[in-house]
């Protein structure tokens, strides 16, 4: 492979749009990894996430030629977001949002952030197994809002629950994973 990690991103996308195949293994190799990262916070298993993360990198090779490259960072925001809508996609397949409604009428409970150095201290694996744990609906709305940057409308809109109910969904989320951190921290006497 004559080009690996110089290409840019900007060049990159455009010799995988041509159907480059050099170019498409390349952005294979720059980006499965951090796309795998991506499906496995959603969906929690790591056969499965490999599946959708395939699923992405498909889409993308297919609907490479719509990106806009604007600027450092663009290519992967773009596919970041290919591969939260795919794992979304499965999950709602799933049928593992039904029980949200339910769920929306509860308060929310408002929780303060974590001790920073203690939380720095805890193993990016160890964090994204935590997260894993999460129910479906948790795990979802917590990596849609807190990781992937997505508004509580455009969460409510995505899963078909209410922005309230979001709201709820994320300040339990946090909850469950501030006492998992907690426990870990216990465990592990730091």
């Amino acid at each position: 492979m004559g080009m690996k990690g110089n290409l840019s991103d900007s060049e990159l996308a455009l010799r995988c749009a041509r159907k480059d195949s050099e170019a498409q293994s390349e952005l294979y190799t720059r980006y499965a990894g951090r796309l795998y990262a991506v499906c496995f916070r959603y969906i929690g298993e790591r056969e499965d996430a490999q599946d959708l993360m395939h699923d992405a990198m498909i889409k993308a090779m297919e609907s490479i030629g719509s990106f806009h490259y604007n600027g450092e960072g663009s290519l992967y925001a773009w596919l970041r977001r290919l591969a939260v809508n795919v794992s979304i996609d499965r999950l709602r397949e799933l049928g593992r949002y039904q029980t949200v409604s339910l769920d929306s009428t509860m308060e929310a409970i408002v929780s303060e952030p974590q001790d920073e150095d203690d939380v720095d201290s805890i193993p990016a694996q160890v964090m994204l197994d935590m997260i894993a744990a999460l129910p479906d609906v948790r795990r979802t709305v917590f990596n849609m809002y807190c990781i992937d940057g997505f508004s509580h409308k455009d969460i409510a809109a995505a899963i078909g629950i209410t922005e309230k109910g979001s709201a709820s969904i994320l300040a339990k989320a946090r909850t469950q994973l501030k006492n998992a951190i907690n426990e870990y921290l216990k465990r592990t006497g730091r």
